[in-house]
């Protein structure tokens, strides 16, 4: 699967640069091509002149050199994948913050490729608060975290912090590309974060989604290789600029838009956290406070998720979401008949760190097949992963 993939290969400063001379030798070997960035500090633990001469391009480690710039952004649009391994200390806390200051930021910041790092450290630096805060903070990001090993380190100790050996980290571009092709011309229809409805020009009715469930649902099926639109309410979170992405405020802004491209779509998956009321007659001013009390008419907003699924087309897969605080399953498998999805995706407010706002989300899934998939507590990264597998399951079995 490496072969013919074009692979931007990221050193930073960590005595375990030796292994990216392996590495690279083992990408070349696999039939990819391969470009690779240093920073100046891990010159001093390999030479360019080694790396140039097994990947056959120039080794570039300096912003400029000899009044000749070095273009970070088309490094970083130029790649398939790109990984940094060794991933230092210095580096991780650098990618973390934003800090530009050498020509391996400068792409790793421009880059729009998938970015993947393999870190290296002793193993008191590796299990320092600070650290694992910055590799979830990374990871959040939606960066992949190659897992540090076990064994020898440069300090003479042994224990964690090791960098993934070069045959472990093909082993893992090699699982990464195969899973990048599964919904090639392939269309998905993802909705996420909440609406807001109107009761004035200043205030609205919400609720606490950000949205960052079904944003990392769009980049886990964006990664594999489908066109992916996005139908969004307010919500702060980023995508890679090749998922579309359509802003709308309202439940009914957003049936419309969905409404709009659903034909299109071969996989809709119904994450936001959509209002189930909204405002009847919103006041046109900002409304003052003059009374003691106020009284607010609301109705029903449409069910988008009932109105796709008495429109789907039998080639069409489509998913919904359950949030529930009590008779949790009962109510998603009903959601699931009455709604005439073909998968649900349950979540409870029980659970703690799942809901609204956490960085992390526990799931159960169910389909119409009867299949049914239960998770621990994971980022939501790692959530989107299994929704996304269990939906290629359910499409191709």
């Amino acid at each position: 699967m490496i072969k013919g993939k074009k692979i931007l290969l990221g050193i930073s400063g960590s005595i375990a640069a030796y292994k990216s001379a392996v590495l690279l030798r083992l990408l070349i070997k696999a039939g990819a091509e391969v470009k690779v960035v240093m920073t100046p500090a891990s010159t001093q633990f390999i030479g360019p002149l080694t790396l140039s001469t097994l990947s056959k391009n120039e080794v570039l480690f300096e912003l400029s050199e000899n009044n000749s710039w070095a273009n970070h952004v088309m490094l970083g649009r130029w790649a398939d994948i790109m990984i940094i391994a060794p991933l230092s200390c210095n580096t991780l806390s650098k990618m973390v913050i934003g800090t530009c200051d050498n020509l391996l930021m400068a792409v790793y910041l421009s880059a729009t490729c998938t970015v993947a790092v393999a870190p290296a450290m002793d193993e008191d630096m590796w299990l320092h608060e600070s650290t694992l805060n910055n590799i979830k903070k990374l990871e959040s990001f939606g960066n992949k975290i190659l897992p540090v090993e076990k064994g020898d380190l440069a300090s003479g100790l042994n224990g964690m912090g090791r960098m993934a050996e070069p045959e472990t980290i093909v082993l893992w571009l090699n699982n990464y590309f195969q899973t990048a092709s599964q919904f090639a011309g392939k269309k998905i229809l993802v909705t996420a974060g909440p609406t807001h409805e109107a009761i004035d020009p200043v205030r609205f009715i919400g609720n606490h989604s950000t949205g960052k469930m079904g944003f990392a649902i769009a980049k886990d099926f964006y990664e594999r290789g489908a066109d992916v639109t996005i139908v969004a309410g307010p919500s702060n979170q980023s995508l890679p600029p090749q998922i579309k992405r359509l802003n709308v405020v309202s439940a009914k802004e957003m049936y419309e838009a969905c409404m709009n491209v659903f034909n299109d779509m071969d996989i809709i998956v119904m994450s936001a956290a959509v209002a189930d009321y909204t405002v009847s007659h919103p006041a046109k001013e900002k409304i003052k406070k003059y009374e003691s009390e106020l009284t607010i008419t609301l109705e029903k907003t449409i069910d988008i998720l009932k109105s796709l699924g008495e429109i789907k087309k039998e080639h069409q897969v489509l998913a919904g979401f359950a949030l529930e605080t009590n008779h949790e399953k009962e109510n998603a498998l009903q959601k699931l008949q009455l709604k005439k999805a073909d998968i649900i995706i349950m979540n409870s407010l029980n659970d703690a760190g799942a809901g609204f706002g956490y960085d992390t989300n526990k799931i159960s899934i169910f389909d119409k097949k009867g299949n049914e998939f239960l998770f621990d507590l994971k980022s939501k990264q790692e959530a989107a992963s299994d929704i996304v597998n269990a939906i290629y399951t359910y499409s191709n079995g």
